[in-house]
């Protein structure tokens, strides 16, 4: 690592568009301060207040502080809603151009890294196909290129064939190599095809802000069509027909909350707007029924639901009609089959969820309500319930028990005690349903992996039980056998057992010494971190680290409970004191120190190493945040921050005297001060609209400003290209892990360890 003058940063950041003669931005950006052995990049303060309780005009919440409450905030200036400030667009490349020097030493082990990575990737690859109407569909790649091309073979009239036959002619229906060209970011969501098969539709951002144009494209003519619809949140939903289309938009904040239905060669001006959410607490997403019979829009808080069902097949004029009015606390969601829908909820304090049942005539004529709803399975609170699918002659029905993720199938009968769990020979697996598409299929199509497992296609079927694998990933250059899996327990501070799953090279828990590790949380929403297959840490167990996932408190690893009565609102301190258990178990039993042991986590993930790192920095050596949610009392108290109004019944509302106090108590960038702060690696991007860019960009600034350590580092990482799921383009991505992993490398004393063969 070298040292870097101020002279050598004003020369960088005039290369980078910076006025001459200071380091600084058109109004005073950026100042230099000696931050270790370097002088790092920390943005000019400035005088700001922002106000916590009632302001007129705005939704502060039910119950806000009045008089209001008001807190400095000396970076506030860093937000430029337009990302068009050049006076904040100077720092971030100054932030960028003093990454790139600190990191420039590491150029041949990113290099390294990123050839593992591409050693690791079948460039040219076939996803697994699944049958939908005449066709087989699947997903390919070639190598060199970005992004992966849409496909489909017709299918033989035998509706158990399960899998084209070899001499079916290939239909390429989208390549996304195409629509990327000349864009630096691509995002194609829900390519989605009418009923007739012959148009299809796509949603593409092509800059990370999440809002989409959706492209119709005539299948047989390989053309596309004149419509367009601009402004799109995520994908479509055809109608019964190939003319109509439902999608939805969003408010100022990017809150989804009208339904609009669209007719094909009709301008989007006239399109019919079928609902609007009105309460910002809420949002809207619609989706299909497994058979297509009804589009369903579900409008939902985190704590509330409320379904309206579209019969289709009474045309596009059908009205919506309400399954169950919204009653704070009650949640529920929905399948149809035959002649009813089948509804797992949480009604009567079932937690976890219970299967239940009402039929369709019910619903249809506006009697549906949770007083028609009649019980299938009897309430287990073991048993989560996660999400149902309904085929002609079964149910699928996915969740979790004793940690993990697990199906279970039931009769057609809907008899409770024909429920069977599928088992798994591995300890530890991450399994869910699949893509089945055919309501009549004999099979129900699962996908599997396990921490030394790739992605694996399965069908079960019921009538035999029998198991069939049709496709796996192939990964090349991977030997499973080489690696092993456990779990482990922490003891939280108040005495709950926290799982840990842990992956390495065979005996490497048995040498002497503590091992260089990675411990991974996340532990918000429910949202749960579980023993899946991740190429991307291969780099890191060939050199002999010790990979680590914390099931912490807030996610929902344990079930329901383990969130929302133990992880959010006045208990969410518990995710972070867990993980700090964790990190305290793993140098307790000897399997790292604090000079080995480094800390990851992604968006609330973020915020999660944020508050650790004030809490106890003497417990890590390196931590990298990645599009980190830092700024928590600032964002959740201004309602026109996209998903603020939402969340305030996952964190609490700070304009509220009930959360104000103990969400302060947490939120990373209000918490830092004068700590011997451990090399920290921040990445973001420019254009995420879930956590704004300058989230990170301010907290870079006040950690250099308060940590006292002599020789780490605060790096910050700003893609100015991207949003919230950093870059598209899978060969770009991968050396977007390089660069973490060569940071991490490093600071553990690996920078030199060849990966073991």
């Amino acid at each position: 690592r070298h040292s870097a003058r101020c002279a050598a940063a004003a020369a960088a950041a005039a290369a980078a568009g910076t006025p001459s003669g200071a380091y600084r931005g058109v109004a005073g950006s950026v100042a230099c301060r000696a931050v270790g052995s370097s002088d790092a990049p920390i943005a000019a303060q400035r005088p700001h207040r922002v106000t916590f309780g009632a302001v007129e005009g705005e939704n502060r919440g039910e119950l806000p502080m009045d008089p209001p409450l008001q807190r400095d905030d000396p970076w506030f200036w860093l937000r430029d809603d337009d990302r068009e400030s050049e006076d904040v667009l100077s720092h971030l490349r100054a932030e960028n151009a003093y990454t790139e020097r600190e990191t420039a030493h590491l150029s041949a082990l990113r290099e390294e890294l990123y050839n593992e990575h591409i050693s690791h990737l079948k460039e040219t690859d076939v996803g697994p196909a699944y049958r939908h109407g005449p066709w087989f569909y699947y997903t390919r790649t070639v190598k060199g290129l970005s992004y992966k091309i849409h496909c489909r073979k017709p299918g033989a009239a035998d509706a158990e064939l399960r899998q084209p036959a070899d001499d079916a002619v290939e239909q390429v229906i989208l390549d996304e190599n195409e629509v990327a060209q000349g864009k630096s970011q691509c995002i194609v969501d829900g390519v989605m095809l009418c009923p007739g098969h012959d148009i299809l539709a796509y949603s593409v951002d092509f800059s990370g802000d999440e809002t989409y144009t959706v492209v119709f494209k005539d299948l047989a003519a390989g053309t596309e069509l004149s419509d367009r619809l601009e402004g799109v949140c995520g994908s479509v939903g055809w109608g019964g027909d190939s003319k109509t289309v439902y999608y939805r938009t969003e408010d100022d904040a990017k809150r989804p909350w009208k339904l609009w239905r669209h007719t094909l060669g009709e301008s989007q001006d006239k399109d019919v707007c079928l609902f609007t959410e009105t309460d910002e607490l809420f949002n809207l997403n619609h989706g299909k029924t497994t058979g297509g019979r009804f589009l369903i829009a579900d409008a939902s808080s985190t704590e509330t639901s409320e379904l309206h069902a579209i019969d289709l097949e009474a045309g596009p004029e059908a009205q919506m009609v309400v399954v169950q009015p919204r009653e704070f606390g009650l949640r529920y969601d929905l399948d149809h089959v035959g002649e009813n829908f089948l509804v797992w909820t949480n009604k009567d304090e079932a937690v976890e969820n219970k299967l239940m049942r009402v039929p369709v005539s019910s619903v249809l004529a506006g009697q549906g309500g949770q007083s028609s709803w009649t019980e299938v399975l009897p309430y287990d609170p073991t048993m989560h319930i996660e999400g149902v699918i309904a085929m002609a002659d079964f149910v699928g029905i996915e969740g979790r028990q004793a940690g993990l993720t697990q199906i279970w199938v039931l009769d057609g009968s809907l008899d409770a005690s024909s429920l069977l769990r599928l088992s798994f020979e591995e300890e530890l697996y991450e399994v869910e349903i699949g893509t089945n598409r055919e309501p009549g299929a004999k099979q129900l199509r699962i996908e599997y992996c396990s921490l030394t497992t790739p992605r694996t296609a399965m069908e079960y079927e019921p009538a035999s039980g029998k198991m069939e694998r049709v496709w796996r990933q192939e990964v090349p250059g991977l030997d499973p056998s080489k690696y092993e899996c456990r779990r482990i327990f922490a003891e939280a501070a108040d005495g709950e057992s926290i799982p840990m799953s842990v992956v390495c090279l065979k005996g490497v828990l048995d040498a002497e010494g503590p091992r260089p590790c990675m411990l991974y949380g996340y532990g918000s929403y429910g949202i749960c971190i579980d023993p899946g297959f991740d190429p991307h840490i291969l780099p890191y167990l060939d050199r002999g680290m010790v990979y680590v996932l914390a099931n912490i408190r807030g996610g929902g690893e344990m079930g329901r409970h383990w969130y929302e009565e133990q992880g959010k609102y006045l208990t969410k301190r518990n995710t972070f004191l867990d993980f700090v258990a964790c990190a305290e178990h793993l140098i307790e039993e000897g399997i790292t120190a604090p000079d080995r042991l480094a800390i990851e986590g992604r968006s609330a993930g973020g915020l999660l190493v944020g508050a650790v790192l004030n809490m106890r920095p003497d417990l890590f050596r390196v931590a990298v945040a990645g599009v980190p949610f830092v700024d928590v009392m600032n964002s959740m108290c201004d309602p026109s921050i996209p998903l603020t109004t939402g969340e305030w019944e996952e964190w609490g509302n700070p304009n509220e005297w009930k959360y104000f106090d103990y969400m302060l108590s947490y939120s990373p960038y209000d918490n830092v001060r004068e700590l011997p702060y451990p090399d920290i690696l921040i990445t973001a991007g420019l254009f995420d609209p879930r956590v704004a860019y300058w989230e990170p960009a301010k907290w870079a600034s006040k950690l250099r400003t308060n940590s006292t350590s002599p020789r780490a580092k605060v790096l910050l990482k700003m893609d100015l290209e991207v949003g919230h799921f950093s870059a598209s383009d899978r060969y770009r991505y991968k050396k977007e892990k390089a660069f973490e992993q060569a940071v991490v490398l490093e600071k553990l004393g690996l920078a030199g360890a060849p990966a073991k063969a």
